[in-house]
């Protein structure tokens, strides 16, 4: 008699017991933290960014979780020096309204992180969608909607925001609209042309030979060799749409007063700054840069990550 193959892995053979779904999510968490450290592997630039966004976005949460977490709440007026520079008890000084600037800065960062996170989420999912569909269908679908595109993508991004914002009214919402529709072209663009090539490739041809539906070559074989391309844009448009936020808020579209928010400080603080008063410019404007270059670095990092010929490139140089 003929004896039956065993397994090579008789532990796997053996393990039959059904995992509960905590013991399966630790297991997906542990997974996913041994891969994200392989890869993070020489990706210096990657980790500095990611260090220098977690930071503001920890400093953030603990910030408007507790507002008067250093002894300053920033937004009410308490007896304080009027415009008084850095100090021990008020390491970034004090504003007009004798409010604690540290305090604020702390805090300032909350409509910036959500606008940027919400609108570029927005911009991604529409503007994606809209160019795996045209990629793939191409015809005059592909024709009108390359010309939407092109048509909004010609016009300058911080008018347009400052546009629909003043046709929006002023908030934050209204800010997460007005930058996620300034968006959407450069997403469109982009998995566009990653479409174009790959609707044409061998395999993807055998696949629709078998019988197998647009929408399951779309979602199952096109879009995710699009998704390294949109990882690296998403990357490089949060950092410009912290910047975006900033100017909104600096022209008074923002949050309303007393609420802290860096782009509106700073618009406040130029009035004193033939005063001396340079602290209530300086560190709002500072934060605004730090977190634009750590989403930079974010993004510059996911593309040596997905394109490792162009950090070898860099090396040489």
């Amino acid at each position: 008699m003929r004896r039956s193959k065993q397994p090579r892995n008789s532990e796997a053979a053996l393990d039959t017991t059904p995992r509960s779904p905590l013991a399966a999510l630790f297991l997906w968490v542990v997974q996913v933290v041994s891969r994200s450290r392989r890869a993070l592997q020489g990706q210096t630039i990657l980790k500095i960014g990611i260090v220098i966004v977690l930071a503001f976005v920890v400093m953030t949460v603990i910030a408007n979780i507790f507002p008067s977490m250093n002894g300053y709440d920033p937004a009410l007026y308490r007896d304080a020096p009027r415009l008084e520079g850095p100090t021990l008890s008020h390491w970034m000084g004090t504003d007009q309204l004798q409010r604690d600037v540290f305090s604020r800065i702390l805090s300032g960062g909350y409509a910036s992180l959500i606008v940027a996170f919400s609108a570029v989420a927005l911009s991604m999912t529409v503007g994606s969608v809209l160019g795996w569909i045209s990629g793939f269908a191409g015809g005059w679908l592909d024709r009108i909607l390359s010309l939407t595109m092109d048509a909004i993508y010609s016009f300058p991004s911080m008018i347009l925001a400052i546009v629909l914002v003043a046709m929006f009214g002023s908030g934050i919402m209204p800010m997460v609209w007005a930058v996620g529709f300034v968006y959407i072209p450069t997403y469109f663009r982009v998995t566009r042309a990653e479409v174009l090539q790959v609707r044409e490739t061998t395999y993807v041809e055998a696949i629709r030979a078998v019988g197998a539906s647009n929408t399951r070559i779309i979602l199952r074989h096109v879009a995710p060799n699009t998704i390294n391309a949109i990882m690296a844009v998403s990357s490089f448009n949060l950092a410009d749409a912290i910047l975006t936020v900033a100017a909104l808020s600096f022209l008074g579209f923002g949050l309303p007063p007393p609420a802290p928010d860096w782009g509106f400080d700073i618009q406040n603080g130029q009035k004193f700054l033939q005063s001396g008063a340079w602290w209530l410019i300086t560190f709002p404007g500072l934060m605004i840069i730090f977190l634009s270059l750590g989403f930079g670095l974010i993004g510059e990092g996911i593309s040596d990550l997905v394109n490792p010929r162009r950090k070898r490139k860099r090396k040489k140089i």
